[in-house]
């Protein structure tokens, strides 16, 4: 069964973990992230982009292929699926097919609106008991279209958004989407500190997971943050695998690849990865 991700935020930030947010693109990447978390006895949370959820089928296609793979694997640890990056009105879609948990992204928008429209989400999705992450200046590069120059949040607009009385609070702090290029200045520390110290108790979240160095990852986990969304590594591991196995050959005698097979290296990197994840953010046997 799918819950919100606001308890299990709570219980890291108070641990001094994260759990992994890891975004799902099809069946293989859904499967290989639930059975490692119930491996590693990890809560995990699935994040869904509004162009991944089009391409899967749409939501409700979404809610019922991981509510089934929770029965039938037999799946016990805490789950939550996520609309990552969130317009307004994806996140009433979400709200209506069964998502556990949503992220409004209303970072582009002028404060006062950003507010506006995050009170109305966050008294819709508490309704239903969903929660609900804001965001709080843009985070670089790109993801499914979504574009932010890696600026970093003013902490006393971080402080009235999670007045509203949002779950957990994703705040820029010099992160990007994608590979890191070798000029990053790396986060920004001073400003994760500023916007834990006004905001108290509420988890924050780190978007751009991925190439971030692990000091940086332990430092900002000290720092209150309590979610770590990771997708281009999976990206990155799903891709090389399944090339390294067609450049093998491993077709069948000219009859063409069998997809099962041909997935399966994929299948595996992605689950070398999360686990990877999962041991650094120290999430491990916390569920």
């Amino acid at each position: 069964m799918l819950v919100s991700a606001a308890e299990m935020l709570k219980k890291a930030k108070a641990g001094h973990y994260a759990v992994g947010q890891f975004n799902i693109n099809n069946l293989e990447w859904t499967k290989a992230i639930l059975q490692t978390a119930q491996e590693l006895n990890s809560p995990v949370i699935l994040g869904v982009s509004e162009g991944a959820g089009k391409y899967m089928g749409g939501y409700k296609t979404v809610v019922g292929m991981v509510n089934g793979m929770l029965e039938e694997l037999g799946i016990t640890v805490p789950v939550a699926l996520h609309l990552d990056h969130g317009t307004y009105d994806h996140c009433y879609k979400c709200l209506a097919a069964g998502f556990s948990s949503i992220m409004f992204d209303g970072s582009h928008y002028p404060i006062e609106e950003n507010v506006a429209k995050t009170t109305e989400l966050v008294k819709a999705a508490h309704e239903k008991g969903v929660s609900i992450e804001a965001e709080v200046g843009a985070i670089g590069g790109e993801e499914d279209g979504v574009i932010g120059m890696g600026e970093c949040a003013d902490p006393e607009e971080c402080k009235k958004i999670a007045d509203l009385g949002v779950d957990f609070l994703a705040a820029g702090i010099g992160n990007i989407h994608g590979k890191y290029p070798a000029n990053w200045k790396g986060l920004s520390f001073e400003t994760l500190d500023a916007v834990q110290k006004r905001t108290g108790d509420m988890p924050l979240v780190l978007h751009g997971g991925t190439g971030i160095p692990a000091d940086m990852i332990k430092k900002a986990i000290s720092l209150g943050v309590a979610k770590i969304n990771v997708n281009t590594e999976c990206q990155l591991a799903f891709t090389a695998a399944t090339r390294a196995y067609i450049e093998a050959g491993k077709d069948q005698q000219g009859k063409g690849y069998d997809p099962r097979k041909l997935l399966a290296p994929g299948f595996e990197a992605i689950k070398a990865t999360v686990k990877e994840k999962m041991e650094l953010f120290g999430s491990v046997g916390k569920a």
